[in-house]
């Protein structure tokens, strides 16, 4: 007798079922595919259709983007704009370990996803001996123009990563990515605390959603490699 599980046109319950008992970390890419869509479309089950989509994942190195999930039996805009938006948002939040840091644009690309918010939010990337990203960390929410930034926030982090470096970012809600004197004082308060603890401060980049400043290239890191 076939199993009836297979021809479902809905969503299969056990990777539900693996992700309560094992974490998202204990499914395929198919089955993590596959509870993003739901259920089957146009006479074509879920699991055929997690399958074609997660072969697309593999080709890297960037994810499918709309036509290309379009263009996938099974797979309409609605579904394709679901996908998409879930690809964009782990590649904004979840960056991965290892992403070398070695300009200004590259902390740009971590933290661009916090250009849009209405209040500073000041961050901080730790990173190792070969400036690889370990992980960025919210140090600080501020009012509408303004955080409050203390050292052993922004360093204790880097403290537990045994981090040999970080660089430091935060945005402007106002667009203008000019260097306030207020982030003129705080970056030199943190450099000399990394000096301190031996923990080298690289750079400060003033960020909005479509623009940024470098304290390193402004010349404003004095000592900095």
């Amino acid at each position: 007798m076939r199993d009836a599980g297979f021809y479902s046109n809905t969503a299969d319950p056990r990777p539900r079922e693996k992700l309560a008992n094992g974490g998202a970390e204990a499914l395929s890419d198919a089955e993590i595919v596959s509870l993003l869509i739901g259920s089957g479309h146009r006479g074509r089950n879920v699991h055929a259709i997690s399958e074609a989509v997660s072969d697309l994942l593999s080709i890297g190195p960037s994810p499918p983007d709309l036509a290309e999930l379009t263009a996938v039996a099974g797979v309409g805009c609605a579904i394709a704009s679901r996908l998409c938006a879930a690809f964009e948002l782990g590649r904004r939040v979840f960056v991965p370990r290892g992403t070398r840091v070695r300009t200004p644009e590259d902390v740009f690309t971590v933290v661009r996803h916090l250009g849009d918010r209405n209040q500073e939010h000041f961050v901080s990337l730790t990173l190792n001996g070969a400036h690889e990203l370990i992980r960025w960390v919210l140090v600080s929410i501020g009012l509408v123009n303004r955080t409050v930034i203390h050292p052993r926030e922004v360093f204790a982090p880097a403290l537990e990563d045994r981090t040999a470096a970080i660089v430091v970012a935060h945005n402007h809600p106002s667009g203008n990515v000019e260097p306030s004197r207020d982030d003129e004082e705080v970056t030199e308060r943190l450099f000399e605390s990394g000096e301190l603890l031996g923990v080298r401060l690289l750079d400060h980049v003033v960020f909005s959603s479509h623009r940024f400043s470098s304290f390193l290239d402004l010349g404003k890191i004095v000592g900095s490699a």
